[in-house]
């Protein structure tokens, strides 16, 4: 009796030991939780790296390639400077209504110029000045993908202050609904991993709202408006591929097995997008274009960016294929149907694809992978696609009347959008930047 006493008295003693050093180490492991991690930190430096590429030289050379000779500095120096511009902007106020405070709809001037911004400050295991930096090149790719839509035909100046209204009127407050502490769109549940919404969504709704504001170009449907070098337009796209894995992988914020499966995924739906275009281009027109091809992969791009941290592989394949289907038609039939001149399919291919990407990204979604949302565990559960309808309707509905409104502003700003009609017709390059090229 007395030896069961005593072990039962060992027993509880070896347990409140144990508690004890659990309870001591559980202020280490907080600590460790928020410690900055050189592993992750490195990821997200290439990351934004990877990402910046896209815009330059990524977008501006495969916009390049696809217009006339005559325009293809104004559409380069286009890209360049709104990587620029949005910079700037994006320092002194745009990071901080985006991501600083807990706001509904917007975020608040904590971070007005960075200034509260430290070397030793954490976004989880990262440095937040490489957060920011992440963020930045989104919201830089997302203003110079709209311009695809108005290429040869808007004015310079009309291009940048539109750039910095819609960047503060339209990105800033998206970018927080979805992705910011407090965001309605992300607190519904809403499912955005890498930027269907914020990102594609977004900047094809404004690409054609903009062409329909700025009007067509002048011989649109008669004159010969083909690609002057596909090669330019096959290295860009060829960049956008490999930067997207900093745009979808980097979205993890870590590098760990999510960074990995959202790679997997990326590579899987842009192969199947861009077989899936040639295919139908193949049997529709005859023969497989490598202008379809790229845009295809594109396609493919896009729509797996909302997905990309939710989807199985299987899943990614079905996006991608879909994805490569629709928007050869959106960009070729739909279009021509609906004779709106969107030059460079920011809408057919972005638009489109992204709310392509959206809706399936409910379809798809597994929980093994990460696809939690309002809904609980969601494995195709059908309440999830109702909420990336919901998710999908109030962004649509926004940038378009919002981008309608600064369209009109930056109108009354710079004395209307079009260059004058000799510009148009002899070219951006020499009318607008006194350059050409031979």
């Amino acid at each position: 009796m007395l030896h069961k006493q005593s072990t039962a008295g060992q027993l509880t003693a070896g347990l409140a030991a144990l508690a004890a050093v659990a309870l001591a180490a559980a202020p280490a492991l907080a600590q460790t939780e928020t410690k900055l991690d050189t592993g992750d930190t490195a990821w997200m430096l290439t990351s934004t790296a990877l990402v910046l590429m896209m815009t330059i030289p990524g977008v501006a050379l495969f916009y390049g390639g696809m217009v006339r000779k005559m325009n293809v500095l104004s559409v380069v120096m286009q890209s360049f400077a709104i990587t620029c511009l949005v910079t700037v902007l994006w320092m002194i106020y745009g990071y901080s209504l985006a991501f600083a405070g807990e706001g509904a709809y917007l975020g608040d001037l904590s971070q007005f110029l960075m200034s509260a911004m430290t070397v030793d400050g954490l976004s989880g295991t990262i440095p937040e000045s490489v957060f920011a930096m992440f963020q930045l090149t989104f919201a830089i790719i997302t203003v110079a993908l709209i311009t695809g839509a108005v290429v040869d035909r808007m004015k310079f100046s009309s291009v940048l202050v539109f750039a910095a209204l819609w960047m503060t009127f339209v990105y800033v407050p998206v970018a927080h609904w979805v992705w910011g502490a407090g965001g309605f769109l992300g607190g519904a549940g809403v499912l955005d991993f890498a930027g269907g919404t914020v990102v594609h969504i977004n900047a094809g709704i404004a690409g054609l709202v903009a062409c329909l504001v700025v009007g067509k170009r002048e011989g649109y449907g008669a004159a010969n408006m083909a690609p002057h070098n596909l090669v330019l337009s096959v290295i860009g796209a060829s960049l956008l591929w490999v930067g997207w894995f900093g745009f979808n992988a980097g979205s993890a914020v870590a590098a760990g097995g999510a960074a990995g499966m959202a790679m997997a995924v990326t590579q899987i739906a842009t192969a199947g997008a861009a077989l899936a275009w040639m295919l139908v281009e193949w049997l529709v027109r005859g023969k497989p274009s490598v202008l379809g091809i790229v845009s295809g992969a594109v396609a493919g791009l896009v729509a797996i960016t909302p997905a990309s941290g939710f989807v199985a592989p299987g899943g990614a394949l079905m996006i991608g294929v879909a994805a490569g289907l629709v928007c050869f038609f959106s960009a070729t039939t739909v279009k021509n149907a609906l004779r709106y001149d969107d030059s460079l399919d920011a809408f057919g291919v972005h638009g489109v694809g992204g709310i392509v990407g959206a809706l399936l990204t409910g379809v798809f979604a597994v929980a093994a992978v990460g696809g939690e949302g309002k809904s609980g565990l969601i494995d195709g559960n059908p309440g999830q696609i109702l909420t990336q309808l919901y998710g999908i309707g109030v962004t649509l509905v926004y940038c378009a009347v919002v981008t309608f409104v600064v369209l009109k502003v930056t109108s009354l700003i710079t004395g209307g959008l079009r260059v004058k009609e000799e510009v148009e017709r002899d070219g951006l390059d020499f009318g607008l930047h006194g350059e050409t090229i031979h």
